[in-house]
């Protein structure tokens, strides 16, 4: 049985934090915000047959944000002793003196408040402690043998693919748990652990390239990991894929994004969202709520209750109560992400800054069931640089991919961009399929979007 976030603290470090909070209250504080918390983290990387680094760590630290007199500083240290931490603490109040006032600043109404334990949400696996370091590094070796094999089927198949030049697998195993405090009443426990796998590969290109992709995989517990010769043998196929990438001629086309690239995309959009866009006027959907934003195949749903979830929570970093919610149905804009800070100084109630785990509903089929129809376009499995502008919703950002003709991948892209302005992408989004990316706590699926302008040769 896993033990429950309160008893992964332990007893001595909530002693500390609640000595902490009275002492900074004693010491002329209005209200406090603590958190503090221990981590572990174990790390085994290997390249071309040799161990590369092994890595353990643990860790405890303490976080601290003080009002007092409208006035508000963070300070943060990992030094838990007793005497030191009352220092720590009269120090950090005599800075926080010298600042301009805020008179916005403060902690939430107890009112939102949520659930003090995440113990339900399967956050965290029981038998973390039974993988041994040698467990890990057979890991890293069945990670490069499959990317090994995977080119080496290529060949005994009549295939001509290059050679690999580097192969390079890792493995990241971590352990937290953290407490949150607000002198106002909010107490919050969370522990997670995370156990993540990958591979990079590089092969050798035409004259001087050296293509290179990888392949990763994470979840909260060790036996929902994927098989780990998918992991190596995605990999080596990504690299192989890229060889002979070359820019195709520009125009308006298809595109179809892979779900592990579909983070960009929606980033732009959710970035206008947040409160410090709308506040500071920077945010090119200011007032659009309840408004038509996108297409009608659009259902964004943040959803912190999902077992397993890499985003998944009860409470968020204000100590507001998590909630399912849609932020975009069929399109139309039904929430802003505004924490207590700012929905004071909007006069809005706060909903929540940050997100959990963002999921689109309402897809049908997988990526081959997006490329089929496409006549001409680019599949997208990566996006290198670019940038959005939040306040307009323009957007220009570097593509790698797969040329598309009749349905079907025939040529390696790279060296384009994609321009546009956000809301109209969105607008244009023609397909979602049911492919949503486990390894990210935005679970995203691959989409298709209709006339996108594309800059290339």
């Amino acid at each position: 049985m896993s033990e429950t976030p309160t008893r992964e603290i332990g007893g001595e470090l909530e002693e500390l934090a609640n000595a902490v909070v009275r002492r900074a209250l004693d010491g002329g504080a209005d209200e406090v915000a603590l958190s503090v918390g221990r981590s572990q983290f174990v790390e085994a990387r290997r390249r071309q047959g040799k161990i590369e680094r092994l890595r353990a760590s643990t860790s405890r630290g303490l976080s601290l944000a003080l009002f007092a007199d409208k006035r508000f500083s963070t300070h943060a240290t990992s030094v838990l002793q007793r005497p030191a931490l009352e220092r720590f603490v009269d120090e950090a109040l005599a800075m926080t003196r010298h600042l301009h006032k805020d008179p916005f600043r403060g902690l939430a109404d107890p009112a939102l408040y949520g659930p003090a334990e995440c113990a339900d949400l399967e956050l965290r696996d029981p038998d973390y402690e039974v993988m041994t370091m040698d467990q890990r590094l057979e890991l890293l070796e069945r990670l490069e043998a499959a990317a090994q094999q995977e080119r080496a089927a290529d060949r005994a198949g009549g295939g001509s693919r290059p050679e690999l030049v580097s192969v390079a697998t890792g493995v990241v195993t971590q352990r937290s748990a953290s407490l949150q405090l607000h002198s106002n009443g909010f107490r919050g426990a969370r522990s997670s652990t995370v156990f993540s796998l990958g591979s990079s590969v590089t092969v050798r290109g035409e004259g001087e390239r050296r293509p290179s992709d990888h392949a990763w995989a994470a979840r909260c517990r060790r036996a929902d990991l994927p098989d780990v010769a998918e992991v190596g043998q995605e990999a080596c196929r990504r690299a192989l894929g890229r060889v002979g990438a070359r820019k195709i001629e520009s125009g308006r086309m298809a595109l179809v994004v892979e779900n592990r690239a579909a983070s960009r995309l929606l980033g732009a959009l959710l970035a206008p969202l947040s409160g410090s866009s709308l506040q500071q006027k920077r945010s090119c959907l200011e007032g659009k709520l309840g408004e038509s934003i996108a297409s009608p195949l659009l259902n964004v749903v943040d959803d912190p209750f999902i077992r397993g979830g890499l985003g998944s929570r009860t409470y968020d970093g204000d100590g507001l109560a998590a909630r399912r919610r849609s932020i975009i149905e069929a399109g139309v804009l039904r929430e802003y992400l505004i924490d207590v800070y700012y929905g004071r100084k909007l006069d809005l109630q706060p909903t929540g800054a940050g997100t959990s785990n963002l999921t689109l509903e309402g897809g049908e089929g997988d990526l081959m069931a997006l490329l089929a129809p496409v006549q001409r376009g680019v599949l997208v499995t990566s996006f290198l640089g670019g940038n959005a502008n939040p306040a307009t919703g323009d957007f220009s950002f570097g593509i790698v991919g797969q040329r598309i003709d009749s349905g079907k991948l025939t040529q390696p892209v790279g060296e384009m961009n994609i321009t546009g302005n956000t809301c109209e992408l969105w607008r244009r989004l023609e397909a979602v399929a049911a492919d949503a990316y486990a390894d990210s706590a935005w679970r995203l699926p691959s989409l298709r979007f209709g006339d996108v302008q594309f800059s290339g040769a």
